[in-house]
């Protein structure tokens, strides 16, 4: 397509200089004869007003923020899975609300038009006795459950939550690529792409007149929370876990809706009822957002070889106890080779023709469908028949060598659905230095509520990463962007916040999963580790440059005591670190829903500052350095936790498992460092590791004694690396868990912290051994195991 000429004063002029669109492709800035459509020109003369370098600093702006806020997805190849930072594309995707009603109006049809075939397939089976779908195309595909035949959904609909795949044809009509019922995805990133753009355009978009996506979201929230089956029930997210390539996005949203999150080990079935496995005992839950594949959720009468689901799920659901959003089996409606039907289904079912067409698509299957995609081959793409990926993301099985198109339909048909090799439209994407026309598909998603489908409006728009189609794919290298529907009037600045028709009334906070609690509580343990591990070793090394000799007593007998602890002090120690701080951000992958983004940025600092320091074996002064520098980010991670954190219930047990831990180690640190045998500048060493060095030179006229250095760090409970100061919050936050009220009679749990702060408050530094250090720490590891026996089993 020619460039078309544009006054030399024009602001846009130079920005759009080499924007050439394919000739015969729709583009969505430009039109056939080259002109910039109306409802791009303010954004165009805006962004022509800004130098390269402004528009690259907005650029950044957006994707800090997506680090900040740690938005990823998850690439999988060759067996293994990594973590790529969300590939936001900044220049947003703009329509009109004009085009955007002739999209939803056709989308909610469509979204009916499926709830009517999902309910005949699992009921009468009418299409296929009628003769309107093949028999074997519906029993063929495994995303067609058996067990759930004749299971009527609970609250009368299968389909609550859609998204279509968008194309837009050379003539500028919309179609659809692809149909999303199974688990569909990426709600939660659009509005991540929609925070990002909005900061990156940040003088331009609150006057833009962009449709917001806050009202569609409470929408669908209200609607589900009027699913529930009374005020004591629950709704919940259900997600296959942190290794799913959409998990941010599960914890996102269950934040953003504030809904639980849940996996299917959270949950059991009691009495036909689903229940979660809460620190509070078992709670119900009667409406389920599922986000893992229907075969999953239920090994007793799906997927045996399941680890994902719950057993007794399909039962509940055959009982009415749980409404299922969507309905298990719904996935049916994703093949591929159904869109060659939907047509004569829309006029079979609803008396009318799509008022969104779909892309061609010939089950080759039937004889004549074979023959006449045999005869087009050359405008085909081939690819599996009940496959749901779209046409540019996967290829059919090859052909064997010589053999004839014709005879491979024929002996494959069944399997194989040809479909028409379109040319996705183009959209502008800035490159870095420039804006150049990439090709996109749209995402749209749909929502059930009591007044009918409402449409988000917007989504999100996969960019091509060069003018090759089959690039869109994410898992491909491609990236997203924001979608805007401008209106010709300002809108409305709507919030999650219903507007508000009484007096104010505090909610109160969700129960906590017993999954989220343990999680939350070895965080604790695993960070607190991390600290211990790190004092120890600079104390090593500050030692150490003082002697240039590890042979000294003293250094001796720290490096043994680390060897205990699985530190070895002749190996690079970041690689000992790093272990230790995955353990602890795994235990926080597994809690994003109730883990802040400020505190899960901290965590993912101190992890990038750990592996700054490399492999090399650094020793003496300089890894002493280094060390203080990771204690600093240590000690900031856990300001930011503990003094940000809401004391809600999980905040307790983030507190327990940090408080037993320090308590651990410093029970251990003086039964070694405080021992008579130990060498001297042991009882130095172990108040140094305590961080209690000022304290005891002001506290204690005479020298560094064994007495003196018990009483501070372990009877003192005025300082908080105290053992006796830890127990305190031991004893403190066991008293306000769920079954440890107060009075009689005491818990096993309380009865035995009782019993071990009992003891430590009126103990002596004389009376406190190191055997009886020793015993302390046995009574923390049993007070450990009676917390995960009364809450997390």
């Amino acid at each position: 397509m020619a460039e078309a000429a544009r006054p030399a004063d024009d602001p846009a002029a130079a920005l759009l200089r080499g924007y050439a669109p394919v000739s015969g492709i729709a583009d969505e800035l430009m039109d056939a004869e080259g002109r910039v459509r109306p409802v791009w020109h303010p954004f165009v003369s805006y962004l022509g007003g800004q130098s390269r370098e402004e528009i690259a600093t907005r650029v950044a702006r957006g994707d800090q923020y997506l680090r900040d806020a740690g938005v990823f997805t998850r690439l999988y190849a060759d067996g293994g899975s990594t973590e790529r930072a969300w590939p936001l594309s900044a220049v947003p995707v703009i329509l009109h609300e004009s085009d955007w009603a002739e999209i939803t109006t056709g989308l909610r049809q469509r979204a009916d038009l499926l709830e009517a075939v999902v309910r005949d397939l699992y009921g009468p089976g009418r299409l296929v006795t009628e003769g309107h779908l093949p028999a074997a195309l519906v029993a063929g595909n495994p995303e067609w459950l058996r067990p759930l035949v004749g299971v009527e959904p609970r609250g009368g609909h299968f389909l609550h939550f859609v998204a279509f795949e968008l194309g837009r044809s050379p003539d500028g009509s919309w179609f659809v690529l692809g149909d999303r019922t199974q688990a569909p995805s990426g709600a939660g990133f659009a509005l991540e792409n929609r925070v990002a753009t909005s900061r990156v355009f940040s003088d331009f978009y609150p006057e833009a007149n962009v449709e917001r996506l806050a009202p569609f979201f409470r929408r669908f929230r209200d609607a589900l929370n009027g699913m529930r089956g009374g005020e004591d029930s629950r709704v919940a997210i259900l997600t296959p876990g942190p290794m799913t390539d959409t998990y941010y996005e599960h914890a996102y949203i269950a934040r953003y809706l504030g809904f639980m999150l849940l996996e299917g080990e959270d949950m059991m079935v009691e009495n036909g009822r689903v229940m979660v496995r809460t620190v509070a005992g078992p709670k119900p839950v009667s409406v389920l957002w599922r986000r893992l594949d229907s075969a999953f959720a239920d090994p007793l009468e799906l997927d045996p070889a399941s680890h994902l689901g719950t057993a007794g799920m399909v039962g509940a659901l055959r009982g009415g106890q749980v409404a299922m959003v969507n309905a298990l089996g719904s996935g049916v409606l994703e093949a591929r080779a159904l869109m060659a039907f939907m047509p004569r289904l829309c006029r079979a079912l609803r008396g009318e023709p799509l008022k969104l067409s779909n892309i061609a698509t010939w089950w080759c299957g039937q004889a004549a469908e074979r023959g006449y995609v045999a005869r087009h081959a050359e405008r085909m793409k081939f690819g599996p028949a009940l496959s749901n990926r779209l046409f540019f993301e996967e290829q059919a099985p090859a052909r064997r060598e010589g053999e004839a198109l014709a005879d491979w339909l024929e002996a494959r048909g069944a399997a194989l659905v040809g479909q028409e090799a379109v040319t996705l439209s183009t959209t502008p994407a800035w490159d870095g230095t420039r804006l150049v026309p990439r090709p996109m598909s749209l995402r749209v998603f749909l929502a059930r509520t009591p007044e009918g489908w409402a449409v988000m409006p917007g989504g999100y728009a996969r960019i091509g990463r060069h003018a090759d189609t089959a690039a869109v794919a994410m898992q491909s290298g491609g990236s997203v962007a924001d979608v805007w529907v401008v209106a010709d009037e300002p809108v409305a600045a709507e919030t999650m916040v219903p507007p508000t028709t009484g007096p104010f009334r505090r909610t109160e906070l969700s129960v906590l999963p017993a999954r989220a609690a343990d999680n939350l509580f070895w965080l604790g343990r695993y960070v607190e580790r991390v600290e211990t591990v790190v004092r120890l070793l600079r104390a090593y090394h500050l030692r150490l440059a003082e002697t240039d000799r590890g042979d000294q007593p003293l250094l001796t007998a720290l490096a043994d005591f680390l060897d205990l602890h699985g530190v070895s002090v002749d190996e690079p120690f970041a690689a000992v670190i790093a272990a230790r701080l995955a353990s602890a951000r795994g235990c926080a992958a597994q809690v994003r829903d109730r883990f802040s983004i400020d505190g899960w940025a901290a965590l993912g600092d101190l992890a990038e500052k750990v592996a700054d320091l490399g492999i090399e074996t650094r020793k003496g002064d300089d890894a002493a350095r280094v060390l203080g520098l990771v204690l600093r980010r240590i000690a900031g991670f856990s300001g930011l936790v503990h003094e940000n954190m809401y004391r809600f219930t999980g905040w307790r047990f983030l507190t327990l498992g940090r408080a037993l831990e320090r308590a651990n180690a410093m029970a251990w640190t003086l039964a070694v460092f405080a021992d008579a045998a130990a060498p001297e500048g042991a009882l130095d060493l172990a108040v140094e590791v305590g961080d209690s060095l000022m304290t005891h030179r002001r506290r204690y006229a005479v020298a560094t004694t064994r007495e003196t250095v018990i009483d501070l760090l372990a009877l003192d409970d005025r300082n908080p690396r105290s053992i006796l100061y830890q127990f305190d919050l031991v004893r403190d936050q066991v008293g306000r868990l769920p079954g440890n009220e107060p009075g009689p009679p005491l818990t096993p749990l309380a009865r035995r912290v009782l019993e071990v702060h009992t003891g430590l408050a009126v103990a002596t530094p004389e009376a406190l051994t190191t055997a009886e250090l020793l015993a302390l720490r046995q009574a923390m590891a049993e007070v450990a195991s009676l917390v995960t026996a009364s809450y997390f089993g």
